[in-house]
């Protein structure tokens, strides 16, 4: 009983090193994700507002320097200079209605709208679900969104072969020919768009694999020693003391 009392006594202090181990790991272990956490929903929500501006503005494809009227094009509108101050523009958002040879484009452009503020509106999930979940939710989203925008951004320029683009860029434009136009910065932040798209879905699957390993079986920590052995807490609270995994 004695010897039993006095192994118990001498291992209280390396029980104890343990514990503060695990509780110092959890507290640098959330505050890095949610700072993290914290810039991947800021960029989320920047993104979703730049989708909108990609979406509407008639910048895509514009006129090089030359001589003759120059002008921009997107997908809902088309502008040629004239002698006022303002554009002259066909088309717009008014009607709801892209220009024919790009609807299909606009289309997938609008879903990968619909995806990414879907993503921005699932951030209100943090205060009802497990993180995990939203970020999964959220990246799926974004995945969807990115490959809907590089559809777009591979259709567009086999829909060049139109009468809007051939008055804009003369007779040689065809599908992809620009004639004597350009791509314009439209086009060029959608293609970057894709990247960003990737980079956000797999920022979120990450940070929701470091939550489900922060947070396992109903509060359980997983944390490694320096020596780069797995230890796992085999109690709900975080002071319960790590057991080799």
């Amino acid at each position: 009983m004695f010897s039993l009392s006095l192994s118990v006594m001498c291992a209280s202090p390396a029980l104890s090193d343990l514990s503060d181990l695990s509780r110092l790991y959890q507290t640098e272990f959330v505050r890095s994700a949610r700072a993290v956490g914290v810039l991947w929903a800021v960029c989320t929500l920047c993104f979703a507002v730049i989708q909108v501006v990609i979406l509407v503005q008639p910048a895509w494809i514009g006129t090089s320097d030359s001589p003759q009227p120059g002008g921009t094009l997107g997908l809902f509108q088309v502008c040629l200079d004239s002698g006022w101050p303002v554009p002259e523009c066909r088309g717009g958002l008014s009607s709801l209605s892209p220009l024919p040879s790009f609807q299909s484009v606009a289309v997938l452009v609008c879903v990968s709208l619909w995806a990414v503020w879907t993503s921005v509106v699932c951030l209100c999930l943090f205060r009802f679900c497990s993180a995990a979940t939203v970020y999964k939710i959220c990246a799926w989203l974004q995945l969807s969104a990115g490959f809907c925008l590089a559809l777009a951004c591979v259709l567009f320029p086999d829909s060049w072969d139109n009468p809007e683009m051939k008055s804009l860029c003369g007779n040689t434009a065809g599908s992809f020919s620009l004639g004597r136009c350009s791509v314009h910065w439209a086009y060029i932040l959608a293609i970057l768009g894709i990247l960003d798209y990737a980079t956000l879905a797999t920022l979120a699957f990450v940070l929701a694999n470091r939550q489900d390993a922060l947070i396992c079986h109903r509060g359980n920590v997983i944390i490694k020693t320096p020596q780069g052995s797995r230890m796992k807490c085999v109690g709900i609270n975080y002071g319960q003391i790590p057991t080799e995994a």
